[in-house]
C-alpha cells in the first residue's frame, strides 16, 4: 500500500512537472527548440515559475508598463548621475568579463563580448560597488524592490542569442545610460523590438524568449536590474521573497578577488573544469566523448526517476 501510494504521488509530481514545462515552452509566440528547452534551466524551475505566473499581480505579457513599478522613478530621474559613474567605471576598465568560470547566470553571454559590473545580486551590495559607484548604490538603496543590479555593456557589432531567463519571481528593468539611440541597437522580447535610448527605461518579463543586437559602431551601456514581481497574495509574496533571499543568492559572483561567490557558482566553476576536460576528450575521440556524455545524462535521469518513484 505504501509503495503504491508513493508511486501515485511520484507520478503526480512528475506529471505536474511535465505540464509546467510544456506551459513554459508554449508560452508566447517565440520558443526555443524542443531539445534546447529540454536542457534549459527554465525547465527545472518550471513548476515554481508556473506558480508565480498564476499569482502575478502584473499582466503575464512580454512587455510591462514602467508606471506599474513606481519605485523605478528614482532611477529614471537620476539617470545622468548613474550614467556618469558607469562611464568613469568603463574608462577605468571596471566593466569586464569574469576572470574565472564562476558566473553561471550569464556564462554564455561572455562569448558575445558582453561585459558587466555587479552592483548587487540577490543579497547585499558588493564592496567594490560601494567603493566605486557610491551614488548609484545610494539610489538603489532607495528602491528596495530591486534585488539585483549591474552595469552591462554590449559591444559594437555584437549580439546575444535567443534565450529565456530561468526565474519568474523577478522582472527585468533596462535603463539606457550610453546608447547608440538607434534602431540598430535593440532587444527583441517574444519577437517585439525595443530600442534602448539614453535616459529611457523599459520593464519586461525575461522568462519570455528574448535576444539582443548592437549593429552599430558604438558600445551600449545600460543599468540592468531584476525587480521583484508583484504577486496578488501575501502568502505567495512571502514564498517568493524566501526564494529571492535563500535560493537566488546562491548564484552571486564577484567583481574582484575576495568578494563572496555563491554556492551555485562555486559548484559551476568545478563543473566547468570537467566540461573543458570533456571538450579536450572530444577532440581526441568523439566516440568516447559521446559515450561518457550520454552515459552521464542517463545516470542523472535514472537518479531523478528513482527519487520520484522510490
Amino acid at each position: 500500500m505504501e509503495l503504491a501510494g508513493n508511486a501515485r504521488l511520484g507520478s503526480a509530481l512528475f506529471g505536474g512537472w511535465i505540464a509546467a514545462t510544456a506551459y513554459v515552452h508554449l508560452r508566447g509566440r517565440e520558443r526555443l527548440t524542443f531539445m534546447r528547452q529540454l536542457g534549459d534551466h527554465s525547465t527545472f524551475l518550471a513548476p515554481y515559475n508556473s506558480f508565480v505566473y498564476l499569482t502575478s499581480a502584473v499582466p503575464n505579457t512580454p512587455m510591462l508598463r514602467v508606471e506599474d513599478f513606481p519605485e523605478l522613478a528614482t532611477l529614471r530621474e537620476h539617470w545622468a548621475t548613474i550614467r556618469d559613474e558607469a562611464v568613469d567605471l568603463m574608462a577605468a576598465g571596471g566593466i569586464t568579463k569574469p576572470t574565472a568560470n564562476n558566473d553561471l547566470a550569464f556564462a554564455s553571454f561572455y562569448k558575445r563580448d558582453w561585459r558587466r559590473f555587479y552592483l548587487k545580486w540577490y543579497g547585499d551590495y558588493l564592496p567594490s560597488a560601494r567603493q566605486l559607484c557610491p551614488r548609484t548604490v545610494e539610489l538603489l538603496e532607495r528602491t528596495p524592490s530591486v534585488h539585483a543590479a549591474m552595469f552591462t555593456v554590449l559591444a559594437p557589432r555584437s549580439h546575444l542569442v535567443r534565450h529565456r531567463d530561468p526565474f519568474a519571481g523577478s522582472v527585468r528593468y533596462h535603463l539606457g545610460l550610453v546608447t547608440p539611440n538607434s534602431e540598430r541597437c535593440r532587444i527583441f522580447v517574444d519577437g517585439a523590438p525595443y530600442v534602448w535610448r539614453d535616459g529611457e527605461g523599459a520593464v519586461f518579463d525575461e522568462t519570455y524568449v528574448h535576444r539582443a543586437e548592437n549593429k552599430t559602431d558604438q558600445a551600449r551601456i545600460i543599468l540592468f536590474c531584476d525587480v521583484e514581481r508583484p504577486l496578488r497574495y501575501r502568502a505567495a509574496t512571502a514564498v517568493n521573497r524566501f526564494v529571492i533571499r535563500h535560493v537566488m543568492g546562491a548564484t552571486a559572483t564577484a567583481n574582484v578577488e575576495g568578494e563572496r561567490i555563491g554556492a551555485a557558482n562555486r559548484v559551476f566553476e568545478r563543473l566547468f573544469a570537467i566540461r573543458l576536460a570533456m571538450l579536450r576528450l572530444k577532440k581526441r575521440s568523439r566516440r568516447a566523448y559521446y559515450l561518457l556524455s550520454y552515459g552521464a545524462k542517463l545516470a542523472v535521469a535514472g537518479a531523478l526517476l528513482y527519487l520520484v518513484f522510490a
